[in-house]
């Protein structure tokens, strides 16, 4: 993990941690199924191996993508918390999704977020990143009093309760 860089372009840089088929999966799951421990990542779709896994956690942690802290309730497991850097791809996630929604017939169901976020613009963005950044960092909601912006559960509850077209 401490090699050099092939270039420091700033789409290089990103895609020698996020270029192989597991990493943006494992950050999904972590933002949008709100999964925390290793055991539960391991439940993905795609059917990622422990081995696998390992390695895309260790790299995100080295990264500084993840932090890694004891699980207060069980000595053994550990949980996994999102950074403001992986926060901050909140909105390049979002639009990856929107884009295989789009473009290459993916499930509606498993659209939904991609679907919910994509409507409710850069607003509803910052207010999910702002529910992301109490979960993983402790810091207090901005968005979540009146007036202050879209709550994402809110946006997907009526989502879920609207007839989709």
């Amino acid at each position: 993990m401490s090699t050099a860089p092939r270039s420091h372009c700033p789409i290089n840089l990103s895609l020698e941690i996020f270029g192989d088929r597991w990493t943006l999966l494992v950050l999904r799951d972590i933002v949008f199924a709100g999964k925390r421990h290793y055991r539960d990542l391991l439940t993905c779709d795609e059917g990622i191996s422990t081995n696998i896994l390992a390695d895309r956690l260790k790299t995100l942690l080295h990264h500084g993508l993840l932090t890694r802290s004891e699980d207060p309730g069980h000595k053994q497991k550990a949980i996994y918390s999102l950074s403001e850097r992986a926060i901050d791809l909140v909105p390049v996630l979002v639009q990856i999704g929107v884009w295989g929604r789009r473009h290459l017939g993916a499930d509606e169901d498993l659209s939904l977020y991609a679907d919910v976020l994509e409507r409710g613009g850069p607003a509803l963005w910052e207010s999910f990143m702002d529910d992301l950044r109490e979960t993983h960092l402790g810091a207090a909601a901005r968005h979540h009093a009146p007036g202050h912006g879209p709550s994402f559960a809110l946006a997907v509850e009526q989502a879920t309760a609207a007839p989709r077209s």
